[in-house]
């Protein structure tokens, strides 16, 4: 490991570690109860439970005997009120260890380096591919799309908070730093009611407004200025949105709600360029500019504050106000303050008046019945609708030749959907075309689903030749994505549909999603199954002279597709699409990769230069042999067999709702959207959200969807005496080896001796041995493989920030298996002072889900 003083590690421990320490003495000024004795306490509790967990002592042991050295509480209840407040003062380390990432991420990270628009422009210009550039960046753009998906739990205060301290920290501010953590202390962080999606937009906003506009805004600027003069090229950004349009599961997204939401986006971005055009004013004094400039304020002030104003200003209108003002300066004003003018030009050629596109998503098997019900209201579709088959039905919903009144539909869900389609007309009207023009299909199997889409425009008074929507299909199960292919050959084999693509650019997107595929088939098998469908639907496309644009479904962490991303699109290769990168961003991805302007700048650029290195420099790469492809189908079939064993094991949920806080996702009031597809059945595995399935694991520390199955497929190779060859793959597989660095990173975070009393349990020991011993062997196999002696060897930060992150909430992991264990054990109490008990329990292991989630922010 690297010590000198300039090295990586040391600059982490200087500028995180030992400044860690050195804030956490504030901690014992917050205005908590009692809160000097709580921290001390809680230092020895943390040492306790390292000290314990060797010894192989289980939570409620640790608990129970820190309790009784340590302390004189003599009732439960007191008991209980020392470890609320331990939790509290945990979030609050969180915290503080959050906001030193922030402060010091332009150390840590080369910002002119390897992955960085710098790096991308000296790599051209020494390969002589300007022209080559050029061509790519006609259509070449990276679409971050925000969701609400719960993946974090900090209150939007909770986050501001993070931004400002952040910003003390860097200036080495300590009374604000004191300030900022007294703040702390006095903001909930538990959330009273669920937020609305209208309330996860606005939260979300925040970011466009404060951290996207800038970086993306900058990081255009200096595409374009080191171009040719007068060379057009594509926006490089396009932000995406689903707060307000994602519907799929929420039923409290409604077309109200999406109204206002593309309302408040189209507010959000006048905002910014008003205040930018405020600085402009202040600077641009010069005769023939002062004029132009105040029309320019004053249209955007009327747009944006005077109630009642009619909608009149275009994105066209502030540009031409715009280059108007670049003219002048040139010509008369020796290009005085020029780059402020360029940087506004940039920015509102990328956020237009949408500032994000807000996509319109929704399930298929809401579409299927609605279909069938709008057919027996008669007059739109055959009364013998629902018995046709598949072809039938696609003919006669393409012949639609009349619209449906909502207002007829007395289905609440069908008519919302009508309404919808009808907002998404008057979203585009005010906030232009990119507003919103994507409806997404989750669970798409089959050509209909996109067609009976395509049909609910047509009932809405949509013209099927100038339909400015894309239709998307979202492929997640891993035989859905094996049938992929064939789905959408049948689409571009229809005449009425490939003449929609036509009028869409010739280009299909097509949006694969990561969570329900690992969920479904494991994390090799499910990472296996969309570079392939990617492959295919690439070849498939461009035979049908189209291009495809994939949308990746990816979550926080490894599991969900997460992790290093930008590797993942650096390694695809050309017989993988890559016009644009598209991608989701939630949760605790959206606050460690883009929270700040440096981290947002940085990940942005490692995307684009991913996306544009991958095309013009793919003949660098090592592509895939025959030989090689067949060995990873192998290994993916082999380790989606291990995994299935797992699954299909009659206790496998069973164990993980006894185990984890599962059960209490639900009741967080993190995110708006229920924890499960339908809440008034049996748990089963195909309602339950990736989101509360994988954080569950990821609370338990045994991470089971980042690796399960890979230790067996490596150990089913080795026997057969292919080790040698999976070394080779390792070796020349870009995309293997980033697949494998992400499952170190899921493996780095597990922690077996947190449930290791659980091996002992009569009915689910079965289950956690299992879980265990495919930790180990897959652990040994990959260190075998690397020839490293630990996990994540070769990323020594990111190793020490997740060894720190841990330490920090072990005792909330203590505590939130010792909560658990409790209501468990006291299930079955029916006395007053159980059931308060209980409760107390129950809200002590929720509590303990936030910090423990939190300080998982680097998984993405």
């Amino acid at each position: 490991m690297e010590t000198s003083s300039n090295s990586p590690v040391q600059l982490f421990n200087n500028l995180i570690g030992i400044k860690f320490q050195l804030y956490n003495s504030l901690f014992t000024a917050l205005p908590f109860h009692r809160v000097e004795k709580t921290g001390v306490l809680l230092s020895l509790f943390l040492l306790h439970c390292e000290e314990r967990y060797k010894k192989k002592t289980s939570p409620v042991q640790i608990v129970n005997s820190f309790l009784k050295q340590f302390t004189n509480y003599g009732t439960e209840k007191e008991r209980i009120d020392l470890l609320f407040r331990f939790v509290q003062y945990t979030e609050r380390q969180v915290v503080l260890f959050d906001a030193l990432e922030d402060a010091a991420f332009s150390h840590l990270h080369e910002m002119h380096g390897a992955g960085t628009l710098t790096h991308l422009l000296s790599e051209i210009k020494n390969s002589s591919m300007e022209k080559e550039l050029i061509a790519k960046l006609k259509d070449f753009s990276v679409r971050p799309v925000l969701t609400a998906h719960p993946t974090q739990f900090y209150p939007g205060e909770v986050l501001g908070i993070i931004h400002d301290l952040a910003n003390a920290l860097t200036k080495g501010d300590a009374a604000s730093v004191n300030m900022y953590l007294r703040q702390l202390g006095k903001t909930p962080f538990l959330k009273k009611k669920k937020p609305t999606p209208y309330d996860e937009a606005i939260s979300l906003i925040w970011y466009l407004e404060n951290v996207f506009y800038r970086a993306a805004g900058k990081i255009a600027y200096t595409l374009k200025s080191e171009l040719p003069e007068g060379v057009e090229i594509n926006p490089v950004i396009r932000m995406g949105f689903w707060p307000g349009g994602d519907r799929d599961g929420n039923p409290f997204v409604t077309e109200d709600i999406t109204l206002r939401v593309a309302d408040q986006l189209r507010s959000a971005i006048l905002k910014c360029y008003y205040l930018d055009v405020r600085k402009l004013k202040q600077r641009l004094t010069f005769k023939g500019i002062e004029v132009l400039v105040t029309e320019l304020e004053e249209n955007i002030y009327k747009n944006l504050f005077i109630p009642g104003h009619k909608l009149d200003i275009t994105q066209s209108y502030i540009l031409k106000i715009l280059r108007q003002i670049r003219a002048i300066l040139i010509s008369d004003h020796n290009e005085l303050f020029l780059q402020l003018v360029d940087e506004l030009i940039s920015k509102v050629e990328l956020f237009g008046l949408y500032f994000a596109s807000l996509d319109i998503r929704q399930d298929s098997s809401v579409h299927r019945p609605m279909m069938e019900y709008l057919a027996k209201q008669g007059g739109v579709l055959p009364d013998d609708y629902k018995n046709m088959s598949v072809e039938e039905k696609i003919d006669a919903i393409l012949r639609i030749n009349k619209s449906v009144d909502p207002a007829t539909v007395k289905n609440k869900l069908y008519q919302d959907t009508l309404l919808t389609i009808r907002a998404i007309k008057t979203i585009q009207k005010f906030n232009g075309e990119e507003g919103c023009n994507r409806y997404i299909i989750s669970h798409a199997t089959s050509p209909l689903d996109l067609i009976e889409v395509f049909g609910f425009f047509l009932m809405s008074g949509w013209k099927r030749d100038s339909l400015p929507i894309d239709i998307i299909p979202l492929f997640e199960t891993i035989e859905d994505l094996k049938n992929a292919d064939e789905v959408m050959k049948a689409l571009y084999e229809n005449k009425i549909y490939r003449a929609h693509l036509k009028g869409r650019n010739d280009t299909q997107t097509i949006m694969l999603g990561f969570s329900d595929g690992t969920k479904d088939g494991g994390y090799l098998m499910a990472n296996w199954s969309i570079y392939k469908a990617k492959e295919q639907l690439t070849a498939t496309s461009r035979a049908y002279g189209l291009d495809v644009v994939f949308f990746d479904g990816r979550g926080g962490p490894p599991a969900r597709g997460g992790g290093k991303t930008h590797q993942f699109y650096a390694s695809m290769g050309n017989r993988i699409s890559s016009k644009k990168i598209q991608l989701t961003v939630q949760g605790q991805t959206i606050s460690s990769n883009f929270g700040t302007f440096d981290s947002a700048r940085f990940n942005l650029e490692q995307l684009i230069h991913a996306g544009i290195s991958n095309d013009l420099f793919s003949a660098r790469k090592n592509a895939l042999s025959a030989e090689d492809e067949s060995l990873f189908e192998t290994l993916a079939e082999e380790s989606f067999a291990a995994f299935q064993v797992l699954k299909n094991h009659p206790l496998f949920l069973e164990y993980l709702n006894y185990a984890s806080p599962l059960r209490y996702y639900g009741k967080t009031n993190i995110g708006s959207r229920p924890s499960r597809r339908k809440t008034n059945t049996k748990l089963n595995l195909n309602d339950l959200r990736a989101v509360p399935y994988v954080g569950s694991w990821s609370q338990l520390k045994q991470n089971v969807s980042g690796y399960y199955g890979v230790g067996t497929a490596m150990e089913k190779l080795d026997k057969e005496g292919k080790w040698d060859a999976v070394k080779r793959l390792y070796k020349n597989s870009f995309f293997f080896k980033a697949l494998l660095d992400n499952c170190e990173m899921s493996m780095k975070k597990c922690f077996f001796p947190l449930t290791e009393y659980l091996s002992k349990h009569p009915q689910f020991g079965v289950i956690w041995k299992m879980i265990y011993e495919e930790f180990e062997k897959t652990k040994s196999y990959i260190l075998k493989l690397t020839g490293n002696s630990e996990l994540m060897e070769n990323y020594p930060v990111d190793r020490l920030s997740i060894q720190m992150r841990e330490r920090i909430v072990l005792p909330l992991l203590t505590i939130q298996q010792y909560a658990l264990t409790q209501i468990r054990e006291n299930g079955e109490a029916t006395a007053e002072e159980g059931s308060e008990m209980e409760s107390a329990y129950e809200k002590l292991a929720m509590r303990c889900s936030f910090g423990i989630i939190n300080a998982a922010r680097n998984s993405a």
